[in-house]
């Protein structure tokens, strides 16, 4: 995988990012159109309760479950690796970025949500369409038993 960066950056080529940027952008529309549905069919539906009415958002998870994938993609560099934490990255990304409207209006409201949403689903799936080639490839690659070096 290295080598293959090496390459890419020496000259020039494009595609470096766009195959892992598929993955991320798969788990992201997922992870948040879910967490949209589930705030709609069980709007008190939570995970962690620290006191009576104090509940711990999503969006914490996120955070925590994207500090684990930038470690992860510190330490580990194989193809199919890089693929796995990419889609681990863009799940904290889906949960992260759902609450963007509180993040901004520091409130928590379903104004506030709602009117983000549709901001980060016309984004995400642009860049998912953007990325649906070499991101197919990228799939392809990894799951069959061909070296971690792609050509």
């Amino acid at each position: 995988m290295r080598r293959v960066i090496y390459r890419k950056v020496r000259r020039n080529e494009s595609g470096l990012y766009s195959s892992v940027l598929f993955p991320i952008m798969f788990a992201f529309i997922l992870t948040f159109v879910g967490s949209r549905i589930i705030s709609v069919v069980a709007p008190s539906f939570h995970l962690f309760e620290v006191e009576n009415g104090i509940r711990v958002h999503h969006y914490t998870y996120g955070i925590f479950i994207l500090a684990i994938s930038g470690y992860l993609a510190l330490v580990l560099n194989s193809a199919k690796a890089t693929f796995l934490i990419a889609l681990l990255h863009g799940f904290g990304l889906g949960l992260a970025f759902d609450e963007l409207g509180m993040w901004l209006k520091l409130r928590d409201d379903d104004i506030a949500r709602w009117s983000y949403d549709g901001f980060n689903i016309i984004i995400g799936l642009s860049l998912l369409i953007l990325t649906f080639k070499p991101g197919i490839k990228r799939i392809m690659h990894v799951f069959s038993n061909i070296d971690d070096d792609l050509d």
